[in-house]
């Protein structure tokens, strides 16, 4: 077993570097799947989510390899197996994302039902929907999903919810189809704009993605091509919150303000000051923060993904925030973490009032799922003591180098094995209740 322990009250201080999109580089690589010539993508994020859409795509046929530490060569050109494999798929919820893609190029696909982080509901009806739209036969057998087609036909998608998976799914499902399809009420995430944007690369006719309504006119192929993933603007306000924890002064390079700003919209109502440039974002903050509520809802509104950092931030905050959930009924699972380490927070159904206190203590907690990590280390990083974080795995999921990066600012914090242990891309951990 492995776990991250911090002794806290270190302002963090200096540079730390962004790395590329975890949930765009995801969909990208799925979306490889459509191209029948080889693909190159940069800056994709060293972190186990990747290595397991690595796994899923080589089981499948594909060739997948790092030509170089951060850029990727994946070469779907010769696939030669339409089922997913269950113990991979059941592992990570993006993994789903390439049934879509499998119908429109091979008319054949056989996956099972998703799994990932145990944040509540996240039923795939909305991706099933608007396949069966778009002229697929759909089946439920069990723990499998089961989509068949000649060929995908273009037709007008609307979604129920502006579910980002769902839009990126139907994208590339929708990109092969004869015709033309719009998606209504489509998502407005910039990792869902990174995809339409590779997808283009390739050949893809998209217009009006990062809009409500998406126009997708199908062409017969897609060709192979290069491709530079987006920053990750949910590490990026991970260490902005964590700077602002420590009453630190970080600045925050290869990060895009402009994903980032809803989160730094409420760093700066809490006291923090930020300083924007084309190179990045910086953090600094010297008082005690401000209580402010915050209220999870689609982009561009505040992102449920940084909710429970922020959270974390709040449990020392001068006041009382009020904090809402809309997305995920299950994100407040780590509120009782928190409260081993002296937060005020009581929590019913969706919404949690959380008064601040002066300081947070160390405690021995264990991250819930993968943000519910980040944010303990927040929680850490500010605390009184020694904080001993458990389950990491989950961190391991979405942040590459979390402990070093930390490092590099100051952090006292290390990582601990009871016995080093080999992981194979074969054997990620589970991301499970």
């Amino acid at each position: 077993m492995e776990r991250i322990i911090i002794t806290g009250g270190v302002p963090l201080q200096g540079e730390v570097c962004v790395s590329g999109s975890k949930n765009a580089a995801l969909a990208i690589m799925a979306g490889a799947v459509l191209a029948s010539e080889p693909v190159i993508l940069h800056k994709l994020p060293l972190i186990t989510d990747i290595y397991t859409m690595m796994a899923m795509l080589r089981r499948l046929g594909t060739v997948v390899e790092f030509i170089d530490p951060r850029s990727m060569l994946i070469d779907a050109s010769r696939i030669s197996h339409l089922e997913a494999p269950h113990n991979l798929v059941t592992r990570m919820r993006a993994s789903f994302s390439v049934t879509g893609p499998l119908v429109a190029r091979f008319g054949f696909a056989k996956v099972p039902l998703p799994g990932g982080c145990d944040i509540g509901a996240r039923p795939v009806d909305f991706h099933i929907k608007g396949l069966r739209l778009l002229g697929a036969r759909v089946e439920m057998d069990g723990d499998f999903v089961t989509a068949e087609a000649g060929r995908l036909k273009g037709n007008t998608i609307y979604l129920d919810y502006p579910s980002a998976g769902a839009t990126q799914h139907l994208m590339t499902a929708a990109v092969l189809a004869e015709g033309t399809t719009v998606i209504e009420n489509a998502a407005e995430e910039p990792e869902v704009v990174d995809l339409a944007n590779f997808l283009i690369t390739l050949g893809a006719r998209i217009e009006g993605h990062g809009t409500r309504r998406i126009t997708i006119e199908g062409v017969s192929r897609l060709r192979g091509g290069e491709y530079t993933i987006i920053p990750d603007r949910l590490e990026a306000g991970t260490y902005a919150v964590a700077a602002a924890m420590t009453r630190g002064k970080v600045r925050i390079v290869n990060a895009n303000p402009e994903h980032m700003t809803p989160v730094l919209r409420k760093l700066q109502e809490a006291g923090v000051q930020i300083e924007t440039d084309e190179a990045g974002v910086q953090i600094h903050l010297q008082t005690r923060p401000k209580a402010v509520n915050i209220k999870t809802m689609p982009h561009p509104g505040f992102p449920t993904d940084m909710q429970q950092p922020m959270t974390a931030l709040l449990c020392v905050a001068d006041g009382v925030s009020i904090v809402t959930e809309t997305v995920y009924e299950r994100r407040f699972r780590y509120v009782q973490e928190l409260r081993k380490m002296g937060a005020d927070i009581e929590q019913e159904n969706r919404t949690a009032v959380v008064r601040g206190v002066e300081k947070l203590y160390g405690a021995t907690v264990e991250a819930t799922d993968l943000r519910a990590g980040a944010a303990l280390v927040i929680a850490g990083l500010g605390a009184e003591g020694e904080t001993t974080i458990e389950e990491i795995h989950h961190i391991d999921r979405g942040y590459e180098d979390l402990v070093a990066k930390l490092q590099s600012l100051g952090a006292q914090i290390l990582r601990q094995s009871d016995k080093p242990v080999a992981v194979s891309v074969e054997e990620v951990p589970v991301c499970s209740a």
